[in-house]
């Protein structure tokens, strides 16, 4: 009778590039079973999707990916298939392909060999590309795009304020002490209408009011155009008349530049804050003191809604950046905040731990203990947001929403102690 045996395993690794890619195929011992090129286009896919077919790949048991990049329709496509994709860093390849050459030589079908090498000895050290669901990849999109245009706005606002030093400084005076400063679209408005310092001390009253009407002003009008026409009616520095004629039509082009930049991160923030509500996980993200619609959006975007993506709350409490990191050498032990860690994730953590000492009295009962046992403000609130990922891990896990009195029991019992007294 003959026996048949288990299908050996089959590894792929794809070089990208901007127009081609190169596949190549290993199987559990290391033998390369195929090796090709493909455009990065529907025929090139469709090429590589046969090639896999060929040595064994089937729904049920697809054959894994490792490519250097995460993102690119290539990527996309594979996902979509079900498979498992394994994003790696091109530092890793370049010290694995040294494993195998010492003449350090090099060529993308080296380099497609050497990602499918990869996974046949070390799949398991590395992380396969989460199964998030289209949804939550959309938030993604959205939440990332909102928080570069809020990057390219600061950008764009300093690049103004800047400029504006130079020969303005009673606009930069008239709205020093407003929230979002030029970025307003108050000072936006005068801005606009009086580019120049002289066109500025121009204005009457009545022109003022008209500006601020146009910014969408409701309230205490009056009393801002009384203090608007005060400041710009003072006495300041003035460059040459042509010479702040020129500058008025560089800051009129910077100008554009913030308008722009402020109305892209408005438009992206209504987006980002609708597709996250209608995702199943808002409402339990949104349960959080501290997060909100905009926030929720960020932080589902970086750690998705594929429940088997973190083994445990260690493993998403280090990818954002809150654990911290234990350095130990003989006598020497040192422990220091995480550097590796997921930007994004760890920049909402700040704020979400900030904007909770003011909705949780829990938190900020935490927070000020840490305050007490000597931690800095940036520790402090580091320690909260890592509490506070532990907590997200389990709400999301059991599909249950916050509950202060379990998320910080001691504070609870102190206020019942206190209460007693």
């Amino acid at each position: 009778m003959e026996i048949v045996g288990l299908p050996t395993p089959v590894f792929c690794g794809v070089d990208w590039a901007e127009d081609h890619h190169d596949i190549a195929l290993v199987d559990a011992g290391g033998k390369q079973l195929a090796k090709l090129r493909i455009t990065d286009d529907a025929a090139g896919f469709a090429q590589l999707t046969g090639l896999l077919a060929e040595h064994g790949d089937t729904e049920t048991a697809p054959i894994p990916v490792a490519i250097e990049t995460s993102r690119g329709l290539l990527v996309a496509r594979l996902r979509a298939t079900g498979r498992q994709v394994f994003a790696i860093n091109p530092l890793a390849v370049a010290r694995y392909r040294d494993r195998h050459s010492v003449a350090r030589k090099k060529s993308d079908a080296v380099d497609a060999a050497a990602l499918a090498n990869i996974l046949r000895v070390d799949m398991a050290a590395h992380r396969p590309l989460p199964a998030d669901s289209e949804l939550a990849q959309a938030v993604a999109v959205l939440a990332r795009a909102q928080q570069d245009a809020v990057w390219d706005r600061g950008q764009a606002h300093n690049k103004l304020r800047s400029q504006l030093r130079e020969f303005y400084p009673s606009v930069l005076a008239a709205f020093a002490d407003k929230r979002d400063r030029l970025c307003s679209r108050e000072a936006r408005t005068v801005l606009a209408a009086a580019p120049t310092p002289t066109a500025a001390a121009k204005l009457t009253r009545r022109q003022l009011q008209s500006l601020l009407r146009q910014a969408g002003r409701l309230r205490g009008i009056e009393a801002e155009t009384d203090r608007l026409h005060e400041v710009f009616q003072r006495e300041y520095l003035h460059q040459l008349p042509q010479v702040e004629a020129a500058l008025g039509q560089q800051a009129s082009a910077l100008l554009r530049q913030l308008d722009t930049a402020c109305r892209n991160a408005d438009h992206l923030e209504e987006a980002a804050a609708e597709a996250f509500e209608q995702h199943p996980d808002a409402p339990i993200i949104r349960s959080f003191p501290g997060l909100g619609s905009l926030t929720g959006a960020r932080v589902l975007a970086e750690i998705g809604d594929d429940r088997t993506r973190f083994a445990n709350a260690g493993s998403l409490k280090a990818y954002a950046g809150s654990a911290p990191v234990t350095r130990a050498s003989g006598k020497s032990c040192v422990v220091m905040s995480r550097r590796v860690k997921n930007q994004r994730l760890a920049a909402v953590g700040y704020v979400w731990a900030f904007v909770s000492l003011t909705r949780s009295p829990g938190a900020r009962a935490h927070y000020d203990r840490r305050k007490e046992a000597g931690d800095r403000h940036v520790a402090a609130q580091r320690n909260l947001f890592n509490r506070f990922m532990g907590m997200l891990f389990h709400c999301l896990q059991a599909g249950a929403t916050y509950d202060e009195t379990k998320a910080f029991p001691n504070q609870r019992s102190t206020e019942l102690s206190n209460e007693a007294a």
